[in-house]
């Protein structure tokens, strides 16, 4: 009896990921075809990287970031009040709101500052 179709070509056993350029192409084949067969697969939380365009100094002493921070929330808290008396109604009581919490944020941190066992200077001789 003979056979009406011919058998497949034999073909190597080559892997996608010969290469780092071939990884990147299979990742994003892969992507492609999640995007439209399996969209489930896509709404997995992105691991983040945040960004360092705006950094803190990591040499920067806690109580001078603690500082810091009790000042910038003092400011936040006299800007909310001061946004407060321009509106009426629910608006005021909402941003009334944000300044009673930005004010306890104030006193935490205050309260921080009060418990840290801040060096005293040397006596000038």
């Amino acid at each position: 009896m003979i056979k009406e179709t011919p058998n497949p070509p034999e073909t190597d056993d080559v892997s996608p990921y010969e290469s780092p350029n071939s990884k990147k192409l299979n990742d994003a084949a892969e992507r492609a075809l999640d995007h439209y067969l399996n969209p489930e697969a896509l709404k997995s939380p992105a691991t983040r990287k945040p960004s360092t365009m705006f950094m803190v100094a990591p040499n920067i002493k806690d109580e001078d970031l603690l500082a810091h921070t009790c000042e910038s929330l003092a400011q936040a808290s006299v800007m909310a009040s001061d946004f407060a008396g321009y509106l009426e109604g629910p608006h005021r009581h909402t941003v009334m709101a944000i300044q009673q919490i930005v004010m306890l944020a104030e006193l935490t941190v205050n309260r921080m500052l009060d418990n840290l066992n801040v060096p005293k200077p040397a006596p000038h001789s």
